[in-house]
């Protein structure tokens, strides 16, 4: 089931989720770093304080993930690698349908894959919700395909932030890259087509520096083709590219993945996006898994597509980003 497609639950009707009212906080020693010195551009009512919610209703690899919501301050959370620096970077976004962040199942646990590779990792909590979601309905009303314009402008500002910060970070600065899972998938997607075309006006400094991620890497994506919701969240694709995405010569290169299972996002997300990529000339990796389903991020059962990592290491390799 799509993390992105499932509303929190109200604590008097599940009793197996436990709220929160409270900022999500990164492990001690590590800090978040706000995005923007001071309210965040295009600033829109969210429902109510940041609540970090454990989800059980729907356990992944039998364990419950993280949900956070009502995130008006997006921040970034810089986490260094763990023996070898490579000088490589990315910025992770999670998924959650621009409702919910899952900031540990496609966060956290990411940089513990990351970091282990000697890859620097940058942790982006992003604002949701957001658009295309719409709050107030719990619905996507100007269809699956509109611009996620809030998360793009923290997406845009995070990669900046990070290559400003470079050296200080110990971070080649061409070697900045971007992972994004289900909704993360479609930041990903938009960073990759929409760099230097700023989505905010410049702030300070670092909108000087260039938004261009150098790779990426595309799981279980969606919003990446252009459809409609039904009333109970089910897509209903329509197999052209979504419209608000451009690619060209100049985009990164790409590693997509995705489960032939999947209902909420399925494997024709990944293969139009693909398709997109191949007639545009970028370098890119296509891997389709027959079983899978949606939103496992890197927990290991006995299928096979969780080995997913392994894929993306040797990847990553091929083209020049760590070196063996």
């Amino acid at each position: 089931m799509k993390l992105g497609v499932i509303a929190v639950c109200l604590l008097a009707a599940c009793g197996s989720v436990h709220a929160k009212t409270m900022v999500w906080q990164p492990a001690d020693g590590h800090t978040q770093i706000p995005l923007w010195p001071g309210m965040a551009p295009d600033a829109q009512p969210i429902p109510g304080p940041e609540t970090e919610t454990l989800r059980t209703e729907h356990l992944i690899a039998g364990k419950p993930w993280m949900a956070v919501t009502n995130v008006s301050r997006p921040t970034m959370t810089v986490y260094p690698p763990k023996g070898k620096n490579t000088g490589a970077a990315m910025v992770v976004f999670s998924g959650g349908g621009f409702q919910v962040l899952a900031i540990d199942l496609e966060g956290t646990e990411v940089c513990d894959w990351l970091t282990s590779r000697g890859i620097a990792c940058v942790l982006l909590k992003y604002r949701v919700p957001s658009a295309p979601d719409d709050w107030r309905c719990k619905c996507y009303p100007h269809g699956a395909d509109a611009v996620s314009v809030s998360a793009l402008q923290d997406a845009q500002r995070t990669i900046r932030l990070v290559r400003l910060n470079a050296a200080k970070w110990r971070i080649d600065p061409h070697k900045i890259g971007v992972i994004g899972f289900s909704a993360g998938g479609y930041l990903v997607a938009e960073t990759s087509a929409d760099f230097d075309r700023p989505s905010y006006k410049p702030v300070d400094a670092a909108d000087e520096e260039s938004d261009r991620p150098d790779f990426a890497l595309v799981i279980y994506p969606g919003h990446l083709i252009a459809g409609q919701y039904t009333a109970d969240h089910y897509r209903v694709p329509v197999g052209a590219l979504n419209p608000h995405l451009h690619f060209t010569g100049k985009t990164p290169p790409t590693f997509v993945l995705q489960a032939e299972d999947a209902v909420t996002d399925p494997a024709s997300e990944s293969l139009v996006y693909y398709a997109a990529l191949a007639k545009a000339g970028v370098p890119a990796e296509l891997h389709i898994y027959a079983t899978g389903g949606h939103a496992f991020g890197l927990r290991q059962t006995k299928l096979p597509i969780t080995h997913w990592p392994d894929l993306a290491d040797t990847w990553l390799r091929t083209i020049g980003i760590v070196q063996d």
